[in-house]
């Protein structure tokens, strides 16, 4: 591999599809790191956003690391299993990321994802770059049976994005998010292996929606996003709506169901672990300061 440069590139739409698939190849029940649906929950934004903010790293044409910019100053990336500890490939991504001529990263406050273990998370910190604030994986086998979640579920169709739209609002302060941007998501390509649920309460009403996005069979799925509305907590319905999710990912042939969540979130942490998920170990992204 030597004397091979990499390159960084930000794909055309046609070319999306590569980025999606090497997501799905590379992804393990054992690694909380960037999903394909991910991407997929980001496509909400429209192809041409989300085109404009993958990169991908080659080496040869062999696709070595994919970053997603959710947001102008974070960077949330995975790379190949077999790349995890490549010496030339950290240290291209540190530049990249370091720097702010090359295009991934502003000057300033910034934050970047990447799998614990990876060789990038040692380099960084010589740079300046720091733990952030800690997030809670959570995993759910598969292998066993689901037991029905106590809810009347629905899957969501173009007929219910407007119910879906509405959830998603009521369950997340200040979400924008709209039947357009169910659409939007609905189209993008990683949403071939994905379904939206909406759950509903003995009185009719739309209490609880959950996103799931499969890998494929034999991987991991994942649950992005998962919300119950404001007026109807702590009734039991977060903990239903996540047994639907991992219902549906397991008719996908999923291996196990993977969330994640901000640590603070206590709440969230405890709804998961009464559906069946298990806590991994904490991560942290890295992050470096607005006066560096």
């Amino acid at each position: 591999m030597g004397g091979m440069a990499i390159e960084l590139r930000t794909p055309a739409m046609d070319e999306l599809g590569e980025a999606v698939s090497v997501l799905r190849e590379w992804q393990q029940d054992t690694v909380m790191q960037l999903h394909p649906g991910d991407v997929g929950w980001f496509w909400r934004a429209g192809t041409e956003a989300t085109a404009a903010a993958i990169r991908i790293w080659k080496r040869a044409g062999e696709v070595l690391a994919v970053g997603l910019l959710d947001g102008p100053r974070l960077l949330r990336m995975t790379i190949a299993p077999g790349a995890w500890r490549d010496e030339e490939l950290a240290r291209r991504l540190v530049a990249d990321v370091v720097e702010p001529n090359r295009g991934v990263l502003p000057q300033g406050k910034a934050c970047l994802e990447a799998p614990m273990g990876a060789l990038i998370q040692e380099l960084l910190p010589e740079h300046g770059w720091s733990a952030g604030e800690p997030w809670t994986p959570l995993h759910r086998d598969l292998a066993g049976p689901v037991k029905d979640p106590g809810l009347r579920i629905e899957l969501v169709g173009p007929e219910l994005a407007r119910v879906r739209a509405v959830l998603q609002r009521a369950s997340f302060d200040g979400s924008p998010f709209s039947d357009e941007h169910w659409h939007a998501m609905a189209c993008g390509l990683p949403y071939a292996d994905a379904r939206c649920l909406v759950g509903y309460d003995d009185e009719g009403d739309a209490v609880a929606t959950v996103t799931v996005w499969s890998a494929g069979p034999g991987r991991p799925g994942l649950l992005e996003p998962m919300g119950v509305h404001r007026e109807h907590r702590g009734r039991g319905h977060g903990k239903a709506i996540s047994i639907a999710a991992a219902a549906a990912l397991k008719e996908f042939g999923s291996s196990s169901a993977m969330v994640c969540t901000p640590s603070t979130n206590t709440g969230a942490v405890a709804t998961y672990r009464s559906a069946g998920f298990v806590r991994f170990p904490e991560v942290r992204d890295l992050c470096r300061d607005v006066r560096s």
